[in-house]
């Protein structure tokens, strides 16, 4: 299994996974150059993507989504809601476009939805099935039950660590963005994506912490949090493979 985090941030989106034979994207948020620039850093053709998978509709997950099936003609899955509400959808060729409801079988892989509590039209994570587990978890308010029993298993692990509360209350944005944020429907703070590490039965082989906020988020905050409470609980953030990811650059197993 490879997974390489092409971007993650406020900016773009995009993971790419490999496993089994099988390439896909769970989204395209960064331009459709960018992500051949990126896939061609680890010898992987655009071409040879069997999928993208498009977890919400919001900008900064499907803004080179459009240049991207115009010019490779690559399958896209998602949710039907997030289908309808989709930028530029018109600009997408018809034939590309696939709904997803709960779990589809692509080739060797079985792709699994999780819902996730987001301001969006139907926003999900993905579980990637196949002789390992991959699950994507991303732009969401808080972790359910639902979440909580989606990542267990996994082997690989790209959660969200967006902000610190602190460093958010304090910040320049406008009031009613830092309550959406902090809200249900928001981001996960780096205190409860160590709490949803904590509460796992199965540790995963590497979690890559993911969408961290420029504004209101610190790399070395995000892991410093992050391993401490991982630490208070009995558990060696090592043993997790613990990464941060990128906003301008790719990380990679």
């Amino acid at each position: 299994m490879q997974v390489a985090v092409l971007a993650s941030g406020s900016k773009g989106n995009s993971v790419f996974v490999e496993m089994d034979g099988v390439r896909l994207l769970v989204d395209a948020g960064i331009s459709a150059r960018r992500i051949k620039k990126s896939l061609a850093e680890i010898a992987v053709e655009v071409e040879s993507l069997n999928a993208v998978f498009i977890t919400h509709e919001h900008s900064d997950h499907v803004k080179g989504l459009a240049t991207l099936c115009r010019q490779y003609h690559l399958p896209v899955y998602t949710r039907p809601d997030t289908l309808a509400c989709l930028l530029a959808k018109d600009a997408l060729p018809a034939e590309c476009l696939h709904a997803i409801h709960d779990r589809l079988q692509l080739e060797t892989l079985s792709i699994g939805t999780f819902s996730l509590s987001h301001d969006a039209a139907d926003p999900v994570g993905y579980q990637i099935d196949g002789s390992r587990k991959c699950t994507v978890a991303t732009d969401l308010g808080f972790v359910t039950g639902e979440v909580q029993s989606a990542i267990e298993g996994s082997d690989v692990l790209v959660l969200e660590a967006n902000h610190d509360p602190d460093l958010l209350r304090r910040g320049s944005y406008p009031w009613p963005l830092k309550q959406r944020i902090l809200g249900n429907h928001g981001h996960l703070s780096n205190h409860d994506a160590a709490w949803a590490l904590v509460h796992m039965q199965q540790r995963p082989a590497k979690v890559f912490l993911a969408h961290l906020s420029e504004e209101n988020n610190r790399p070395e905050l995000a892991e410093a949090t992050v391993r401490d409470i991982l630490s208070e609980q009995g558990m060696s953030s090592t043993e997790l493979g613990l990464t941060l990811t990128l906003q301008d650059g790719m990380v990679s197993l």
